[in-house]
């Protein structure tokens, strides 16, 4: 079964778009976990937009899952996970006013620079994953790079498969079995739902996890949390 890991940085927003403590996201936390989530995912960004850096410590001590701290490994990143040392570390290239993450490691680019972040995490007993675009060229770049795994960036599979196009899921499939030769691991996420995870689990070869955040906690506005995480889970057996 393919594991699911729960971004909780929309409730960090919500949090933070009235000041105070509600909701509390390490309540969230302690939730989404007890209600069948395999692991735990932040994203903490520079400006604190959502997931504030102390959230990341205030959190460390409740997610007895899996603990996955996602970010671009710039120096106050890097300090704060080798502190924490989180179960899995997914590195992420995106710029400091980035709505969202939108575009995967050019690994060949890269790889001087990955292989010394990644050596230094691993170092430190930290599993990593790095971001990747759905291309041959970047699987085989990031298994040059010592990662663990990878994390497939999926939001062109989401946007095309909403427009009816399941075609659209073929390179994830190439690079997923090109991914398992290499033995690498892989992870997915950007954009994955209760409409379009089943297709997705079913077409990707020894997809190990999904870190899903976005679309979970707007579908559990109206079906509620424990629900949509029972859902995915049925979609992920």
């Amino acid at each position: 079964m393919t594991k699911l890991s729960v971004n909780i940085n929309k409730i960090a927003t919500l949090r933070n778009s009235r000041g105070g403590d509600v909701p509390n996201v390490v309540q969230f936390a302690k939730d989404v976990q007890e209600f069948g989530a395999q692991g735990v995912t932040i994203h903490p960004r520079p400006d604190e937009r959502h997931i504030r850096y102390q959230d990341v410590y205030d959190l460390k001590p409740v997610v007895y899952t899996e603990y996955n701290i996602e970010g671009n490994p710039i120096k106050e990143f890097m300090d704060m996970v080798l502190e924490v040392k989180p179960n899995q570390v997914t590195l992420v290239p995106d710029a400091e006013d980035a709505i969202t993450s939108n575009a995967g490691w050019d690994t060949l680019k890269h790889k001087d620079f990955l292989v010394d972040i990644i050596s230094e995490f691993q170092r430190n007993g930290i599993r990593t994953s790095i971001f990747v675009d759905p291309v041959m060229a970047q699987i085989e770049g990031a298994k040059a790079t010592g990662t663990d795994r990878i994390e497939l960036y999926t939001e062109a599979y989401a946007h095309q498969y909403g427009l009816g196009n399941k075609e659209a899921v073929q390179p994830y499939n190439e690079c997923a079995i090109l991914a398992h030769e290499l033995g690498l691991g892989i992870n997915a996420g950007h954009d994955l739902s209760l409409d379009n995870i089943k297709f997705f689990k079913e077409n990707i070869p020894g997809l190990l996890e999904v870190s899903i955040g976005h679309a979970l906690i707007s579908e559990s506005l109206y079906l509620g949390v424990e629900n949509v995480i029972q859902m995915y889970l049925q979609r992920l057996k």
